[in-house]
């Protein structure tokens, strides 16, 4: 009977003991896994700032061309203000030919139309129509 009282004393005493060797463990594995997940987390947000910004869309303008270009419409299409200096048209225009004109691909009803709005911003025309 005397050796049984102590076995089963030594197996409460091994059981606890294990309990409280497994709290400090699982405690360490739980501080190194929020250190590890912290350390990812700062990478990323250092990598995301890093990244250069995505330029944002414009809206484009739904809707054709009206029968008789208005100082409005030829502003929207040279992506300038109604009231822009002579010198801002002239960029304006030279960007958006660059970019659209009949020798590198573009279109020739686009370019006629872009010319147009010029023309109708610096006051050259009184914009009768389209060519075509």
């Amino acid at each position: 009977p005397e050796f049984t009282y102590s076995l089963q004393a030594f197996i409460l005493i091994s059981h606890n003991n294990d309990v409280h060797q497994a709290t400090p463990f699982l405690a360490g594995l739980a501080v190194a896994a929020a250190a590890l997940a912290s350390r990812y987390g700062i990478q990323a947000w250092q990598a995301i700032k890093t990244r250069p910004p995505k330029p944002k869309m414009r809206k484009f303008y739904e809707g054709g061309f009206q029968p008789t270009m208005t100082r409005r419409e030829a502003a929207l299409i040279l992506g300038i203000r109604e009231n822009a200096t002579v010198e801002k048209v002239k960029e304006a225009h030279r960007k958006v030919m660059v970019a659209n004109h009949p020798d590198a691909g573009g279109s020739h009803y686009l370019a006629s139309k872009i010319n147009e709005a010029k023309d109708v911003m610096l006051g050259k025309t009184k914009s009768s129509g389209s060519a075509f």
